[in-house]
């Protein structure tokens, strides 16, 4: 399996930020790669929300795979987040 080089609020936080300028999307802008890169993380506190919101597993989830690590791994995405997010 692959593992992904940016954080998991990270690649959130782009898509968040895709939707607003893509044009194939709700925004009007093309190419909306220069404008990702310049607002994703204006997203990212949007990001933990979702990965919050994504940290217990539904009923379809949780009989898929473990439950107990899925949550583990979520809840291992939120602090790292958290923590690259304190400005000292």
């Amino acid at each position: 399996m692959p593992i992904a080089t940016t954080t998991a609020a990270e690649r959130i936080a782009r898509v968040l930020a895709g939707q607003h300028a893509s044009a194939n999307a709700e925004g009007g802008d093309a190419p909306a790669s220069p404008i990702v890169e310049q607002t994703w993380r204006d997203h990212l506190m949007d990001a933990v929300a979702v990965l919050k919101t994504l940290r217990e597993p539904d009923e379809a989830m949780a009989q898929a795979g473990d439950a107990d690590m899925w949550e583990r791994m979520v809840q291992a995405a939120i602090e790292q987040t958290e923590a690259e997010s304190v400005v000292l």
